[in-house]
């Protein structure tokens, strides 16, 4: 069972802009791309995408061999889905310490 951390960090905000401008002006990001309801930050070593919604915490993205399999052995470990959009494809899992993963494959 391999996996592999991805650069691409994501958080949610109810107002994308205003977070964004505080990466910026505090961090030093770069805005590279702004959509309908997220905003783009990327840099050398992570993308930061800043989505409009409620907080969740950071979202990290995490490629396993198969989602569905890897989200099974998650929730029976005492974690739970956050989020499940195959469609998107997103799906969001919480391991029991509280991290939240999108996991792809």
């Amino acid at each position: 069972m391999a996996n592999t951390f991805g650069t691409d960090i994501l958080i949610q905000a109810p107002d994308p802009k205003a977070a964004a401008s505080f990466y910026v002006n505090q961090l030093g990001f770069t805005i590279t791309g702004e959509h309908d309801r997220w905003i783009d930050l990327h840099g050398p070593n992570i993308n930061l995408f800043i989505e409009e919604g409620p907080a969740l915490g950071p979202v990290f993205e995490v490629t396993v061999d198969n989602v569905e399999e890897a989200k099974q052995r998650i929730v029976a470990a005492g974690g739970k889905v956050v989020k499940d959009e195959p469609d998107f494809p997103r799906c969001y899992v919480q391991d029991p310490f509280g991290l939240i993963y999108n996991l792809t494959a």
